[in-house]
C-alpha cells in the first residue's frame, strides 16, 4: 500500500531535493575546467600586473621582510610573524581566522600553535587552496629559512594583494569556486621528523576540516564537510632560490600539473618571465622506484582524499636547513617568474571574469 503521510512525503521530497542539489555540485567539482586568459584578454595584464601595480618591488619586500627572520614556535617573532599575516590579509578584506590556537604534545612538552586560515568568499561552497607552512625550525636563532618557507609566504600574501581589487572581489561576479590560503604553523620538527614530531599545523587543520559539518544529506548518507569543500590543496614550499627543478610527485593531479607547465610555457612563449631555465617539468614516467616520497603538510589532507598539488623543487635547495638559507639565497628573477605563473594559473582555475579596474 502506498502511503500518503503528509510529513512522509514532505521528507521525501526534501530528500529529493537535497539529492538533487548534491549531485550538480559534486560533478561540477570533478568536472570542473580551467579558463585560458589568452581567450578573454585578461592573460598580459594578469601575469604582468607587478609591473603595473609594483614596479620596484618594493610591495613583495615589505610582504617579505617581516617573515624573513627566525620564527619558530613560542618566540616573540614567531607571534610577530602571525600578526603580520592575518593583518595583510584582513586589511584587504578577506574573512581571516588567526586565533584558533590548539596546544598538542611534542617531544619538548606541550606546545601551542596558532594556523592563520583567510578565506577570500566564505559563503562559495567550493574553494581553491593555497598553503604554506610560517614557522621555522625551533631553536634555530641564526636560521631565517627564507625558501622554508618565508619566501612562499610571501608570495601567497603578495598574489593576494596584487589581485583583491581588481580580479578576486567577490562583489564583481560571485564563483561557487573561492580561494583560501592556509599558513600552517609546526611544520618542523622540534627534535627529529617523525609522524608524530611534524606538521602539527596541518594535522590539526585537515582533522578539523573533516569534521566540520558543510551540508547535510540524504538519509545514510554521510554529510559533506569543509574537506569536501576542497577542489585542490596546492602546497608552496622551498621555493626562492635558482633553478627549482618542480615535476609531478602526485599522480592523481598530474591534470593540474600539466596546467600549471602549460602555463608557464605559454608566458614563456610570450616573453612575459623572467629569464630563468624552465621551472616545471611533467615527467611521464619516474621509473621501477616511482617519484621521490616528500614528507609535507599536505599529507594529512591527502591521506583523506583530497586532491594536492606539491609545488616543491626535488632535490631540494642546496641550502636547505642550512643557516646559509637566507635572504642571499633569493634569486628575485625566479621568485618574480613563479609570482606571475601562480597568478595566472590561480585566475584561470577560478574561471575570472573579465573584471576591469
Amino acid at each position: 500500500m502506498w502511503r500518503t503521510d503528509p510529513l512522509w512525503v514532505t521528507s521525501l521530497l526534501l530528500g529529493v531535493a537535497t539529492l538533487a542539489q548534491e549531485v550538480p555540485w559534486r560533478t561540477r567539482q570533478a568536472q570542473h575546467a580551467p579558463l585560458r586568459l589568452e581567450r578573454t584578454g585578461q592573460l598580459q595584464p594578469l601575469a604582468l600586473l607587478d609591473l603595473t601595480a609594483d614596479p620596484g618591488g618594493q610591495l613583495f619586500d615589505q610582504l617579505l621582510q617581516p617573515i624573513l627572520r627566525p620564527r619558530y614556535v613560542g618566540t616573540q617573532a614567531h607571534e610577530e610573524v602571525r600578526q603580520h599575516i592575518a593583518s595583510t590579509l584582513a586589511a584587504l578584506g578577506w574573512s581571516v581566522d588567526a586565533d584558533r590556537t590548539f596546544q598538542a604534545k611534542t617531544p619538548l612538552g606541550q606546545k601551542s600553535f596558532t594556523n592563520v586560515i583567510a578565506t577570500l568568499d566564505p559563503a562559495a561552497p567550493r574553494r581553491l587552496v593555497l598553503a604554506c607552512h610560517y614557522d621555522s625550525i625551533h631553536g634555530r636563532d641564526r636560521f631565517v629559512a627564507a625558501t622554508d618557507s618565508a619566501v612562499p609566504c610571501a608570495m601567497m600574501l603578495y598574489l593576494a594583494t596584487l589581485m583583491t581589487r581588481d580580479y578576486l572581489d567577490p562583489t564583481k561576479g560571485r564563483s561557487e569556486v573561492t580561494l583560501q590560503l592556509l599558513f600552517f604553523d609546526g611544520e618542523e620538527a622540534f627534535v627529529r621528523w617523525s609522524a608524530k614530531d611534524s606538521i602539527y599545523g596541518a594535522r590539526q587543520a585537515a582533522g578539523e576540516s573533516s569534521r566540520a559539518v558543510y551540508q547535510t544529506r540524504s538519509a545514510g548518507q554521510p554529510p559533506l564537510t569543509d574537506l569536501d569543500r576542497i577542489d585542490l590543496f596546492v602546497l608552496l614550499d622551498l621555493l626562492g632560490a635558482a633553478k627549482p627543478a618542480i615535476s609531478n610527485y602526485i599522480s592523481e593531479t598530474n591534470s593540474e600539473f600539466r596546467h600549471l607547465a602549460a602555463v608557464e610555457a605559454k608566458l614563456r612563449g610570450n616573453n612575459q618571465l623572467e629569464d630563468v631555465p624552465r621551472i616545471f617539468r611533467f615527467r611521464k614516467s619516474w621509473g621501477l622506484f616511482g617519484p621521490p616520497r616528500i614528507d609535507d603538510d599536505h599529507l594529512p589532507f591527502q591521506r583523506r582524499g583530497v586532491r594536492v598539488l606539491h609545488v616543491i623543487p626535488y632535490p631540494f635547495p642546496s641550502v636547505w636547513h642550512k643557516n646559509s638559507d637566507n635572504g642571499g639565497v633569493i634569486h628575485r628573477p625566479t621568485v618574480t617568474s613563479l609570482n606571475r605563473i601562480l597568478r595566472v594559473f590561480v585566475a584561470e582555475y577560478l574561471r575570472l571574469p573579465d573584471y576591469t579596474a
